[in-house]
């Protein structure tokens, strides 16, 4: 789309672009270069048929590049305020990018969720596939799948001569899933086997190219799998705990923000007894006296209250998304036409994760809520995942990022596509599951112990995650937390499948300071609407500070909070 055709805002039109912008708009195309499964994501086209190298090489030249531009945006002066947040921010990120080098984090990049070995495998979900083209792309990246597998192995090798390695545990779980995308049946085959263009047949040389490209994918996630279980499983590390100091690093990567992680983790404990309360009232107005539990045994025997089969889970996702973009779009938000659209999917994998992905610039690709729903689990509670949709939807994720790319006027690319933080997004997701219970969505006392259900959740995790990682005493007395004692814990605050519940311990074991930032996030952005509730008074509207804060385009939170409070 070029700048042209895009809507003028009502405020005005296009603001000039400042020489920090040009550094931004070019560290963008430099990370496009070096990371192209980032530039899949924003939807730059041109590297969709290649990989970065993910070899210690490769690292060395991204953190030379890091250091060229923050030495550039350290020399250049603001012009005005939209300026001083892209400084402030994109230099915080590229210091903490050069520290976390330092830290050798990068060398030990091995967990359930988030890694190289799912970056490789998730980002053909993202191309596009409607023409024959198309296809020779998705071909000629899926031949590159072995060179970046190579280059990851390489890096993870180093880290083993370092000393510097995941946690056992991760280490068994990723290899589990290497095997699931090695052999004839693995993901790449079915991909390779359901190619077909929309208008047309694919050439008998590109069907050809495509099964060569399974083959060659399917069999470098063999050979990692091999490397996971022969090399490193052997000498990775036995601890999940990764300490104070690593852990300090990984908080403020998530949030944005600097926090005491000593006062997070007992507000933490806290807040998830508030939510404990307030779910025991909330099953009292469903069933006099009854329990949490007894309440939820009451909902799941509702058949009014079921879905069966995933077309009726995606049909129902929908129709709710489609409903709350309308109503809100004419009661509490500006809502771009461009950004109205939501396509509820049922992502290819099986791995029991629900998450967003974010429309292109020119929003050919629409964003998109995924549902990875695991094998065997065929029913779905709609009170359970209203909230879910209302999270990774409108007034949640796809609000916040699809506003961010649609402000295209005021704002350089990489704040509207690349900037912000886990603690900024899942945050501000988890304030409006909270606003639309303030809106009257969640009226339904089962609607709204379903979202409680979730926040519990995160409550919950903040208190695992940083009681695992820094070892703090168990809330029983009866040792330090571990593993083990963290998964008793989950079961006993989520009411969920245990396969489930044994999936997120081990990606918080994995993933350190990721799943605190959605309720310390969500904390924060609470704080700043009250801070400003209290200084403005009777002229505070929540309506001016959405569209204030979402108008920032992604932001780490103590940006977001100096700006906002500004």
């Amino acid at each position: 789309m070029s700048t042209s055709t895009v809507p003028t805002p009502p405020d005005g039109g296009l603001r000039p672009q400042t020489e920090i912008d040009r550094i931004a708009e070019r560290w963008v195309d430099t990370l496009v270069e070096l990371q192209p499964v980032l530039g899949t994501y924003i939807g730059r086209t041109e590297v969709n048929d290649r990989y970065g190298d993910l070899s210690p090489e490769g690292h060395r030249h991204e953190m030379a590049a890091v250091s060229s531009v923050l030495a550039e945006l350290a020399s250049a002066e603001p012009v005005d305020e939209v300026d001083e947040v892209t400084k402030t921010d994109l230099g915080a990120e590229l210091r903490l990018t050069l520290a976390s080098s330092d830290a050798r984090l990068h060398l030990r990049d091995l967990n359930v969720i988030a890694s190289p070995s799912q970056d490789i495998r998730e980002v053909f979900d993202l191309m596009p596939t409607d023409t024959a083209e198309d296809w020779s792309v998705v071909a000629r990246r899926l031949s590159a799948v072995e060179e970046a597998i190579d280059g990851y192995i390489v890096t993870l090798r180093e880290g083993m001569r370092l000393g510097v390695t995941p946690a056992r545990r991760q280490v068994v779980e990723v290899l589990g899933q290497a095997r699931k995308n090695s052999g004839p049946e693995s993901f790449f085959g079915a991909l390779a086997e359901s190619a077909a263009p929309k208008e047309g047949e694919l050439p008998a040389s590109l069907k050809a190219d495509l099964e060569r490209g399974a083959g060659t994918a399917s069999e470098a996630y063999s050979k990692l799998a091999q490397f996971l279980e022969n090399e490193l499983a052997p000498v990775a590390s036995t601890d999940d705990a990764v300490g104070r100091e690593h852990y300090a690093l990984q908080s403020r990567r998530f949030l944005g923000a600097v926090i005491d992680l000593d006062e997070t983790y007992e507000w933490g404990i806290e807040e998830l007894a508030r939510m404990v309360r307030e779910q025991e009232a909330v099953a009292a107005e469903i069933l006099p006296g009854a329990s949490v539990q007894e309440a939820i045994a009451h909902l799941e025997k509702d058949p009014a209250r079921k879905l069966h089969g995933t077309a009726a889970l995606q049909a129902w996702m929908q129709e709710t998304s489609d409903r709350a973009v309308a109503e809100l779009g004419a009661t509490h938000f500006d809502i771009p036409e461009e950004i109205r659209a939501l396509e509820c999917m049922i992502a290819p994998t099986h791995e029991g994760g629900i998450y967003y992905t974010g429309p292109t610039d020119d929003f050919s690709r629409p964003g998109r809520m995924w549902w990875s729903v695991p094998e065997g689990v065929t029913e779905f509670d709609t009170w359970r995942e209203l909230t879910t949709v209302y999270h990774e939807g409108v007034p949640g994720h796809h609000l916040q990022i699809g506003q961010a790319v649609y402000n295209r006027a005021k704002l350089n690319t990489w704040r509207r596509q690349l900037a912000g933080t886990s603690g900024h997004a899942e945050g501000w997701a988890l304030y409006a599951e909270r606003l639309m219970e303030e809106l009257g969505y969640l009226d339904d006392p089962a609607d709204r112990l379903g979202m409680l259900d979730g926040q519990r959740m995160r409550a919950a995790r903040v208190v695992l995650d940083i009681g695992v990682h820094l070892k703090k005493p168990r809330l029983d007395g009866t040792g330090v937390w571990d593993a083990e004692y963290a998964l008793d814990f989950m079961r006993q605050n989520v009411n969920m499948d245990d396969a489930f519940i044994r999936f997120e311990v081990n990606r918080y074991l994995g993933w350190p300071g990721q799943a605190p930032s959605y309720k310390v996030g969500q904390r924060i952005w609470e704080e700043l609407r009250n801070t400003l509730r209290a200084r403005e008074k009777e002229a505070f509207s929540s309506k001016e500070f959405h569209r204030r804060a979402l108008d920032l385009g992604g932001v780490g939170l103590d940006t977001l909070r100096t700006a906002l409070l500004r």
